[in-house]
């Protein structure tokens, strides 16, 4: 009954969502389209001609949103979930942890420095909140080793990373890679959501 409850809640939820409405009423996938929309109008990430690897692309709202701005640029998409196909977005399935997935990528890249990099990678949730975070860090790990290997030097860094256990320290690690680390938490990211973004410019070094 509890489980009932709450999946009638949460239908209830997301059918009455001005941002799930909107989503289906302008053509993106899901209402993640707007958060990446928001930081882009506060920030300025998108350019035209710009580089941009998206790491956990599906099911590819991001993606819409950066060729739709920028059709002139090009866009490298990764996720371990298959993505229908977004015009103008070279897409590539595979686990990132995976070396020769990350191998891949790179090579896609055909010797290319990235203008930014995207990360809304987030791990397949098991419940056991402690072991969900550590995956959850472990994957913002990985995408700061790849955005610090591979952007040009006035690149911009976006990652999403959930609060708790290791926030701080992977938040220090960022600051220590990057001249300026800015915390961002568009108004589509739920309040109750423990997630916000990090965004790092300056590539130090």
């Amino acid at each position: 009954m509890k489980r009932s409850k709450t999946s009638k809640a949460w239908v209830h939820e997301h059918l009455t969502d001005p941002y799930v409405r909107r989503a289906n009423a302008e053509g993106y996938r899901t209402r993640a389209a707007y958060k990446l929309i928001e930081i882009n109008e506060r920030d300025h990430l998108l350019r035209p001609g710009a580089v941009v690897v998206d790491l956990g692309a599906a099911p590819g709202s991001w993606c819409q949103v950066v060729a739709g701005h920028y059709p002139d640029g090009r866009v490298l998409a990764l996720d371990l979930l298959p993505m229908a196909p977004v015009a103008g977005v070279d897409f590539l399935q595979g686990d990132f942890s995976d070396e020769a997935v990350l191998a891949e990528l790179v090579r896609r890249l055909k010797g290319q420095r990235v203008d930014l990099v995207l990360s809304d990678m987030a791990p397949n949730i098991s419940g056991v909140v402690a072991a969900d975070q550590a995956r959850s860090i472990m994957l913002c790990e990985l995408a700061l080793d790849f955005a610090v290997n591979h952007l040009r030097p006035d690149g911009s860094f976006l990652v999403k990373v959930f609060q708790g256990e290791g926030f701080m320290d992977f938040r220090g690690e960022t600051e220590r890679c990057f001249q300026a680390v800015r915390v961002r938490k568009p108004k589509a990211s739920r309040d109750r959501s423990a997630e916000v973004y990090l965004l790092c410019e300056g590539l130090r070094g």
